[in-house]
């Protein structure tokens, strides 16, 4: 017998396994038909708007129809990487469902087809329903679906010879034919039939999608979206000199232990919680801004208008309502823009309006208490700059609003593009629509950040240090007890204003080996003290006051 023929009657093993090395190409050719299909959308997208790519519009309406409790879940526990976490999870469920088409297509190609066509048709929902989308965002959708069908034809194609041809029968079920009796049976002479053959042309084309997919994955808008330095083109607008400074910070604004945060916060360390997966590319040339509603002129300036009027700058701390207790979702900085009351009067409002509904360019709206707004006591800002910088892209260039004494999700609207004066009986917004209280004025707190949970620390005097913040009404008192002991009076850094954190410090002396705790509660200038019994978010802000363990050597 021939070696030719040899290979003919043993073309696979045998064996319990066999079924799933047989299903193995397909789930493969599955996945990589869908990343190639991601991929070359994603790519394509850069040509177009932002959330013209599938990836990133899915992921936007994904976070649109969670409900409020998941999304305050993912926010808590992930903080500045929920967007991480939800890319994660689109990938895994995306290859479950892309593996399973595949499979498919290995019985019923045109079945697997059709369903793979029906995925995207669906990611192109998700396209066109975006606000700041158009009909012609939706040319990068179209065109990676076509190319992942390819893909996905090919390697289904490929990978059906994977095992032998699927005309070959099972060598365990009829008598080894000499290849010259019936030359169309030679795998050398038809390589098409050859499994060794196939192997190498379905190798060949997987590697090929894959470099594809992840080539275009790489170059496209999605991993771009999670960069933290987004938006270089920031750095090209000039900032003009200020009005009004800041107030200068004195060194006693400091408590001077290391561990606790700079009382300004970097630009790349302050946090950022939106809903913007991809962050919304606006020039300042683009850029106005819309005063309508119940108003008596409407008002519309763009950029070159705002950096012509007086700007102030004001130091401000700005927190996320699904902070937790102790939580690092906080963040003090100097911002520059001009009072949104001057902008207010310009358009008149009438007098039974009561809110401002704020939209940015994404769609994102708030609603803010027009009262809060128009107060003259208030470094309410439109602003433009952020610690003596344009506002960096990912916290809202070319202009933002920022305003004291009010949790983000109802003032702190970012790429902003309208103000729509209205009431809040007759207008709701993004989070209040999820369960969220509509007005949302910061709550006191406070926050232990030395020592570390867990850490340990050295037997003899033991220092204590943290943050406190009751913004727009300032921190009075703060206090910290050792395990279950009294409250001591901790010496509180100097205010630099009531709209900005104090930091603190307390020492504790002849602390015993062993572990121990420690909690801190801080008191506002109007004498409400920090609530003391633990609640969720949802609707107005965590309560509770900050514990921690550690051990002492």
């Amino acid at each position: 017998m021939t070696q030719t023929a040899r290979r003919t009657q043993d073309p696979a093993p045998s064996g319990p396994g066999q079924p799933l090395l047989r299903l193995a190409p397909h789930l493969l050719a599955g996945v990589l038909a869908a990343a190639v299909f991601l991929g070359a959308a994603d790519l394509v997208s850069r040509l177009f708007g932002p959330t013209s790519s599938p990836l990133i519009a899915l992921g936007s309406t994904v976070i649109e129809l969670s409900p409020s409790w998941l999304q305050d879940f993912a926010i808590s526990a992930f903080g500045s990487n929920n967007k991480l976490v939800l890319y994660i999870s689109m990938g895994v469920v995306g290859a479950v469902l892309a593996a399973l088409i595949g499979v498919l297509a290995r019985a019923r190609m045109r079945l697997a087809l059709g369903v793979f066509a029906l995925v995207g048709v669906i990611l192109l929902i998700a396209v066109l329903r975006r606000p700041e989308n158009s009909a012609i965002d939706s040319v990068p959708t179209l065109l990676g679906a076509l190319v992942g069908l390819l893909t996905l034809l090919l390697l289904s194609g490929a990978a059906t010879g994977w095992l032998g041809h699927p005309g070959t029968q099972d060598p365990a079920q009829h008598s080894v034919q000499d290849p010259a009796q019936d030359p169309a049976q030679d795998p050398a002479q038809d390589p098409a039939q050859d499994p060794a053959h196939s192997r190498r042309r379905f190798l060949g084309l997987a590697a090929a999608g894959t470099a594809l997919a992840a080539g275009s994955i790489a170059f496209g808008r999605s991993v771009n979206a999670l960069g933290r330095d987004v938006g270089a083109a920031a750095a090209q607008l000039v900032l003009p000199t200020p009005a009004v400074r800041a107030a200068a910070i004195p060194e006693a604004a400091s408590v001077g232990v290391e561990g606790v945060p700079p009382f300004i916060t970097p630009n790349d360390e302050f946090y950022r919680i939106d809903t913007a997966l991809a962050v919304p590319e606006l020039s300042p040339e683009e850029w106005t801004l819309r005063i309508h509603g119940m108003v008596e002129e409407e008002v519309t300036i763009d950029m070159a208008e705002l950096l012509d009027l007086p700007l102030e700058e004001h130091h401000v701390t700005l927190t996320c309502v699904s902070n937790p207790v102790g939580g690092d979702l906080v963040g003090n900085a100097t911002w520059l823009g001009h009072p949104i009351r001057e902008l207010l009067a310009r358009a008149r409002p009438t007098g039974d309006a009561d809110m401002v509904l704020s939209r940015s360019i994404d769609g994102w709206t708030a609603s803010t208490p027009l009262e809060v707004l128009t107060d003259e006591d208030r470094a309410s800002l439109l602003a433009v700059g952020m610690n003596g910088e344009p506002l960096p892209a990912q916290h809202g260039y070319p202009a933002r609003l920022v305003v004291p004494g009010l949790y983000g999700f109802v003032s702190a609207t970012k790429w902003v593009t309208e103000l729509e004066v209205t009431r809040f009986d007759e207008q709701t917004a993004y989070w209040t629509d999820r369960g969220w209280n509509e007005r949302g004025p910061v709550l006191v707190a406070s926050r232990i950040d030395v020592p570390r949970p867990l850490a340990e620390v050295p037997g003899e005097e033991l220092i204590v240090a943290g943050t406190a913040w009751a913004t727009h009404v300032g921190v009075e008192t703060v206090e910290v007890r050792l395990d279950d002991g009294d409250w001591e009076s901790v010496e509180l850094a100097e205010e630099v204003s009531t709209d900005t954190w104090r930091q603190w410090r307390h020492t504790f002396a002849d602390v015993g080996s062993g572990r121990h705790s420690v909690t801190v509660r801080a008191t506002n200038a109007e004498g409400e003290a920090q609530i003391a019994e633990r609640a969720d978010p949802i609707p107005g802000a965590a309560t509770g006051q900050h514990r921690i363990e550690f051990s002492v050597s």
